[in-house]
């Protein structure tokens, strides 16, 4: 999959009941070269390798979730798109305004920075470091 950009790192308290350390959270984009079942596969395989054993709400090494797929809008047993939660997530919203401002949500219509006005406030976020990596790769 060629990485179109990445990110800042943010820092992050477990979110939604989990616990445990804080969280590191960035938004990679993606130009996909297969459907979205076949990059989840490819996704958890990827969660699996690096060491993933545990489940949802638990501590764990890594976490791959995709947030939205074009302007595709799914909602079946095993994949949701865009992802159901991802609208009211500060760790999601603001790396992706950063690298994406002018995302619009499919099902919404509302913008990136529309969504950021509309977070809670207690939502502790903190950028830890610049962005490493920004760059475009042939298929």
């Amino acid at each position: 999959m060629p990485v179109v950009a990445v990110s800042s790192l943010y820092e992050t308290a477990p979110a939604e009941g989990a616990h445990g350390n804080r969280f590191i959270n960035a938004v990679v984009k993606v130009r996909p070269l297969l459907y979205a079942g076949d990059l989840l596969k490819r996704l958890k395989t990827i969660e699996r390798t690096m060491g993933r054993t545990s489940g949802h709400n638990q501590p764990r090494e890594i976490d791959i979730d995709i947030v939205s797929y074009g302007d595709t809008i799914l909602d079946a047993a095993d994949l949701t798109i865009p992802h159901p939660r991802f609208g009211k997530r500060a760790f999601v919203l603001l790396p992706l305004q950063e690298i994406a401002p002018d995302f619009c949500c499919p099902l919404t219509g509302r913008r990136v920075g529309q969504l950021i006005e509309l977070l809670r406030e207690d939502q502790a976020i903190s950028r830890v470091s610049g962005r490493s990596i920004i760059a475009t790769t042939s298929p």
